[in-house]
């Protein structure tokens, strides 16, 4: 049976290889061009692999979900079954193909054999236990033991988050490809450039370092696959844009008197229940949920009033580029080239919510890339959202193209987006 090494590395952006590495080959791999679905964002772009499908059938809307019963968004939550639809190693399993996910996000559940993803415990007390979850139960602990360190949450997010974070998961990996049971289909996950192009953005040097580890990593990787005959496959899930401005659809909302908040001990919490739209914002865009459908034109209006924001989506027009699903807004923010879109809604930092001053992935309802950056009082994390320098999620455009890169034949049938690259996988994994 064929061996299958897959390697997704966050912002793997076609024009910032180029700019860094020329026409040079990118861990002995050359790169080719690759249109990236949308949302261009981690959850959305492996839903999108996994499956080969679109957001329409996958239903995976961003890095967060709105539960419209509960008017409350979660952020990274991990159950498989969020994404909807076959995978594309469904086939290689029934003749017998062993599966393995490192890293990759909604993998709790998963049809797979091998599973290895973050998972702290959350102390009643306050604090946390560093913590990774593993199927079968004991293979962290052996990985451990043949990389000689354990894993560290905070190398992987947070305002210490380096490339550090994924060269443990690059090690890891090659560890469990020399296994004597290990999956003859792996796929993992370098985020180790997120951070960086977040924080600088794309064209700064730190950036170009970033990418020398990460390529390290990639290389480790190839290395490794080669030795125990794997065939590799790299891909690119978002390109990062330089960004100069944060868009704030949320504040938007309020002011034409759709977001409701509530005020406990002088600070703003949104009122969700009692909101009439509210957007779910996520690097450059945002699913905006309307609650009352009378107030969907006035939503509309707000939000294409603002600027920064570059499109407003309704249904009819989600539904002509794939990405119409229960799951998503009943209108889609799109934000501008030089632009993100981030979740406040208050005006002053002194109304902010408690959590927005820290590492709180479950709590704030939006991504919040802030979580990069330390803050004042010390230890806190910064509201300073002109600190961010890079986002991603449009899709459109060379500058939002991303690469990919193999050892092995696969035929993309003349497309060149990643669920083309995802359906070439199924039919190499098929043979």
């Amino acid at each position: 049976m064929h061996k299958w090494l897959i390697i997704q590395v966050a912002g793997l952006g076609a024009d910032f290889v180029r700019r860094w590495r020329g026409d040079r080959p990118l861990a002995g791999l050359t790169v080719q061009r690759l249109v990236p679905a949308f949302p261009a964002l981690t959850c959305p772009a492996q839903a999108a692999f996994r499956t080969a499908a679109p957001l329409a059938a996958h239903g995976m809307p961003g890095n967060g979900i709105y539960l419209r019963d509960l008017h409350k968004a979660l952020f990274w939550e991990q159950a498989a079954a969020l994404v909807r639809g076959p995978r594309i190693w469904d086939e290689f399993r029934r003749r017998g193909g062993r599966v393995g996910l490192c890293f990759w996000q909604q993998s709790l559940g998963e049809s797979v054999d091998r599973v290895l993803t973050p998972a702290p415990i959350h102390k009643h007390g306050g604090g946390m236990v560093d913590a990774v979850y593993a199927q079968p139960a004991d293979l962290y602990e052996r990985l451990c033991g043949r990389v000689g360190r354990r894993f560290h949450l905070r190398q992987y997010w947070g305002p210490l988050a380096s490339v550090r974070g994924s060269g443990w998961i690059a090690e890891a990996t090659a560890a469990l490809l020399r296994e004597p049971d290990a999956p003859e289909l792996c796929l993992t996950y370098l985020p180790g450039l997120d951070y960086d192009l977040q924080r600088f953005g794309p064209e700064d040097a730190r950036a170009g370092r970033a990418l020398d580890a990460v390529e390290g990593q990639i290389a480790l990787l190839h290395r490794a696959a080669r030795e125990d005959g794997y065939t590799t496959l790299i891909f690119g899930d978002y390109a990062i844009a330089p960004v100069r401005r944060a868009v704030f659809p949320n504040r938007a909302l309020r002011q034409a008197g759709m977001l409701r908040v509530r005020e406990v001990r002088r600070r703003l919490y949104a009122d969700l229940p009692a909101s009439r739209a509210f957007a779910v914002a996520d690097h450059q865009m945002a699913h905006v949920y309307v609650s009352d459908p009378g107030t969907l034109a006035a939503a509309a209006s707000a939000l294409r009033a603002t600027p920064g924001i570059a499109e407003v989506w309704d249904r009819a027009a989600a539904s002509e580029r794939g990405v119409n699903h229960a799951a998503a807004g009943d209108l889609i923010a799109v934000a501008a080239p030089d632009a993100w879109l981030a979740y406040p809604w208050w005006e002053r930092d002194a109304e902010a919510p408690d959590y927005a001053r820290h590492v709180d992935i479950h709590n704030k309802p939006g991504y919040d890339p802030l979580e990069l950056f330390f803050g004042w009082p010390p230890g806190s994390v910064s509201l300073d959202t002109a600190r961010i320098r890079g986002s991603h999620g449009r899709v459109g455009g060379a500058e939002t193209e991303t690469v990919w890169a193999s050892d092995g034949e696969l035929k993309l049938g003349g497309g060149r987006t990643l669920m083309d690259l995802a359906e070439a996988m199924r039919h190499g994994l098929e043979e």
